[in-house]
């Protein structure tokens, strides 16, 4: 999968987390009408669709992620995933449908105003400033959303300490390896606070070591209380690390469930997964 870095990287230096859960509200009952309450806080998606030249790629979409829990958005080629990864993130407007954060409607804010809601990022493709020390491009995030210059610095070596790039603070971003540059993408995610991170085809050309850290860094945003999207056409180790899933087939949601009840899932494996199909 193959967005545009640029923006990725604008967005995640322009955004920082503004956004405070609103008040629990109680259901009112009354005899003649119902009254209607908000959704359950976190991301969410409701019938999204979208079509181009005329074709209809995604319809009636609907989807949830709570803090804390990793969710993966799968399906085979053509099912329509893609598209609906970027409405969420921001990349694509939806035809139709509403995508929610914190009960807060964002279904037509760019992606630097969602960033400030606590929607943070991370693209396939490397989206780190080349012409910056690992340093300066944490500063790049932590200067637009934390003023004070004592708090500023606690935060950089906290974030630098977090992901074992300290060593590297004053390296260019040039001289690092594919499995340190990761790191340091995302202790600039995490530099704006977000509550979720959407992470896009995270296992596509990665050695079994990278494999691992990436295991290691999906339960590391989960115990941070952080909500993690996974997209990937890597089935089984998205399957492996989720909570649950969302398979999307011919623009729709085909089922959600826990991945063992994704994988028993007759339907799912005729025209996904295959009849021989095991985690």
């Amino acid at each position: 999968m193959s967005t545009p870095a640029r923006v990725a990287s604008t967005a995640a230096a322009e955004g920082s987390r503004a956004f405070s859960r609103p008040p629990r509200r109680t259901r009112r009952k009354r005899r003649t009408e119902a009254v209607s309450e908000p959704g359950p806080s976190g991301l969410s998606a409701r019938g999204l669709a979208k079509s181009f030249r005329g074709r209809q790629v995604v319809q009636g979409v609907d989807l949830d992620l709570t803090r804390g829990e990793a969710v993966g958005l799968l399906g085979p080629n053509g099912a329509g995933k893609t598209t609906t990864f970027y409405m969420i993130t921001g990349l694509v407007t939806p035809d139709n449908g509403r995508i929610e954060i914190d009960n807060q409607d964002v279904t037509r804010l760019p992606m630097y105003r969602r960033a400030r809601m606590g929607l943070g990022y991370l693209p396939q493709e490397a989206s780190i400033f080349r012409g910056l020390t690992v340093e300066k491009n944490i500063l790049a995030v932590l200067e637009l959303v934390v003023p004070d210059r004592a708090e500023r610095r606690a935060r950089l070596d906290a974030l630098l300490e977090e992901f074992s790039v300290s060593r590297l603070r004053d390296a260019p971003a040039t001289s690092l390896s594919g499995g340190e540059r990761r790191r340091v993408e995302i202790a600039r995610c995490l530099a704006s606070d977000p509550s979720f991170v959407l992470l896009d085809e995270p296992f596509a050309g990665v050695d079994p070591i990278a494999v691992s850290d990436i295991r290691i860094l999906v339960k590391h945003l989960k115990d941070r209380g952080i909500g993690v999207l996974i997209t990937d056409h890597n089935v089984r180790e998205t399957l492996e690390i989720i909570d649950r899933a969302y398979i999307l087939h011919e623009g729709q949601v085909l089922m959600s469930g826990k991945p063992d009840e994704v994988v028993n899932d007759p339907v799912v494996r005729r025209v996904y997964l295959g009849e021989g199909f095991r985690i």
